[in-house]
């Protein structure tokens, strides 16, 4: 290497030598667009949107991200003389973060997901015929980008994204049924991270009322994972038997097609939408509790669960007599 070429890569990797810089590059290049805008990064990454913009004139100074602007946000992506080093990069330094400790997820591929991605669209526009396959194909990409955004770069997140897809195009299909149109209950259950009391009230709901109730959680800021002592009440409920409980983002969709939509006491909110019932049961945080307050959360959540079960169900024989 000459010296010239030396000068310009110590710069490089100097401008490279941040953490969060790394992973903003990271979920750049993870993408499955290529790109993403400040907000974002600013997102995931929870920081300013001020302190995004001053790390990306950084890396933009040594020519490894470019940006396009488009109405008023700028999109950014890595550029094309940098993509493979970048990506040489993210997944040689990702496994040695692994085997020590310091990284508790794998990096996805990042050159492989598109093609993934369209796999899993052509399979599921076969699957939902009612939809447009434009409307499949966007929901397919946007589950993607929403859960990267939301949890991080994760394992596994192309599996979780194909399920999620699955999950709001089911919630499309129930909004647009016809009004008055008989059909099961659906519940949906929101908190911040959605990833205790609303996936414990869900899975206890599910649990009495089989498939009796439709049900749903999410949360407006979905935390990485579910806490672990939640996890371990889901595994006796064989609520996550397959491992498929996940943090999901509160969207749009699952609030139109929800008939119930209960938030947990955590200061969250929903869209207030006509003909929607709405709750708020004020629950303590099973991750903040001993096992014994968890127990009794746990408790709490099924004696609710189980008026509201007897409520609907009441409710729906009227309907249906």
């Amino acid at each position: 290497m000459g010296a010239s070429a030396a000068g310009h890569g110590a710069v490089t990797l100097k401008a490279l030598a941040d953490p969060l810089r790394l992973r903003m590059l990271s979920l750049i290049a993870s993408s499955p667009r290529g790109e993403a805008c400040v907000g974002d990064i600013a997102s995931a990454a929870e920081v300013s949107q001020p302190t995004v913009s001053h790390h990306l004139l950084v890396l933009r100074e040594v020519g490894v991200p470019t940006s396009q602007r488009r109405a008023t946000w700028n999109f950014y992506s890595v550029a094309p003389q940098a993509r493979r080093a970048v990506i040489t990069l993210l997944e040689a330094f990702a496994p040695a973060a692994v085997a020590s400790g310091e990284l508790e997820h794998q990096m996805p591929g990042l050159t492989d997901a598109d093609a993934t991605l369209e796999l899993t669209a052509r399979e599921l526009i076969a699957q939902y015929p009612a939809l447009s396959p434009d409307l499949v194909t966007h929901i397919v990409r946007e589950s993607y980008a929403s859960l990267a955004r939301g949890a991080g770069v994760r394992a596994h997140l192309v599996v979780t994204a194909d399920r999620f897809a699955r999950q709001r195009l089911d919630d499309i299909v129930t909004a647009q049924r016809p009004t008055g149109a008989a059909h099961p209950p659906q519940v949906l259950f929101v908190c911040v991270a959605n990833a205790g009391r609303s996936q414990l009230a869900a899975a206890l709901l599910h649990h009495h009322a089989g498939d009796a109730v439709f049900v749903r959680s999410a949360g407006s800021a979905p935390a990485d994972d579910v806490h672990a002592v939640v996890r371990a009440v889901l595994a006796g409920l064989a609520g996550d038997a397959d491992g498929s409980v996940y943090p999901k983002p509160l969207t749009d969709d699952a609030v139109r097609a929800a008939d119930v939509i209960i938030t947990m006491g955590c200061g969250d909110t929903c869209p207030i939408l006509p003909g929607k019932r709405c709750e708020d049961w004020i629950i303590g945080d099973p991750a903040l509790a001993s096992p014994e307050g968890v127990h009794a959360i746990r408790d709490e959540l099924e004696t609710r669960g189980r008026a509201l079960l007897a409520d609907l169900l009441a409710g729906q024989s009227l309907t249906t007599g």
